[in-house]
């Protein structure tokens, strides 16, 4: 009987969270359930721009010391580029960290407030931020992989693919993820991407695939097979583009997972029946290892 009351209570969290997330945060998910051991924040709220929306969290292994320079990750949330906060990814930071990383997870602003290209450039002043002061808390500025979920992605794979963001500090992405993400969704047809980039002149330069270039980073592409917000093929598109530009590229689809679940999937209570926790660290690992 308690094993079944258990197994009803994971569902109910399972459901709130997916509920909470698209009402635009997870921080009743986020609160609910258990962080990885051996983990911890080690910085919060810290100002990467003048603006309210321009702050980032840091997680860390327990007691890591500040010469480890261990490789970071760049976790950058989605949201549809109008809603999302990194006070309820919590659980993603630290189980990314309790697997030997130190994790970032910025927030960026939001449209109304602004529309593209802002969000994008926050992102890219989050990692300049990262690669400045990263080194005094055990990171390794020179070995960073960018994560994002969904608008996050899209931010992503932008920092990873548009040269015109980083300028010389791309070098030192040594790969990118993107979860579920948006990358050829031309026309603007919802409210969303019409909220976020109905201002631009050049919508082309919004596009994802249209940077594809040789000397673009390793790309890691996750999609789940249900997901109706951002359809798989929009992974598959970029996959076939990144191939064809001679850029090393994985994709990976899993069976009957929607949108949100193949990033709640990276908490202790859900990732049992989805790999991209483990595909991501193995990933992460390969394109960081030092020579």
């Amino acid at each position: 009987m308690i094993r079944y009351i258990l197994i009803a209570l994971v569902l109910t969290i399972i459901g709130l969270g997916i509920y909470v997330y698209s009402a635009d945060k997870l921080f009743l998910f986020n609160r609910l359930v258990p962080k990885d051991a051996g983990s911890e924040r080690i910085g919060r709220d810290i100002a990467f721009g003048n603006a309210y929306r321009q702050r980032l969290d840091i997680y860390a292994p327990t007691g890591l010391s500040s010469d480890a320079a261990l490789p970071v990750i760049v976790f950058i949330h989605g949201g549809g580029w109008r809603a999302g906060d990194k006070a309820g990814y919590e659980f993603a930071g630290r189980a990314f960290s309790a697997r030997g990383f130190v994790t970032v997870v910025p927030n960026y602003r939001l449209s109304p407030t602004v529309h593209f290209p802002d969000f994008v450039s926050d992102g890219a002043a989050a990692l300049g931020w990262v690669r400045t002061h990263i080194a005094e808390r055990g990171g390794d500025p020179d070995r960073i992989i960018l994560v994002g979920h969904s608008a996050g992605a899209h931010i992503a794979a932008l920092l990873a693919m548009d040269e015109r963001w980083l300028g010389a500090d791309r070098a030192a992405v040594a790969g990118w993820v993107g979860m579920a993400g948006p990358y050829d969704f031309l026309p603007l047809d919802t409210p969303a991407t019409r909220g976020a980039f109905g201002n631009t002149v050049d919508l082309d330069t919004t596009q994802p695939i249209n940077f594809a270039s040789a000397d673009d980073p390793p790309a890691l592409l996750l999609h789940g097979s249900e997901d109706t917000t951002v359809k798989p093929r929009q992974s598959t598109r970029l996959t076939d583009r990144l191939e064809a530009a001679g850029v090393e590229v994985r994709h990976v689809v899993y069976d009957g997972i929607g949108h949100i679940r193949i990033m709640t999937a990276l908490s202790r209570w859900t990732r049992s029946s989805v790999a991209s926790l483990n595909d991501i660290e193995a990933f992460a690992r390969e394109v960081s290892a030092q020579d």
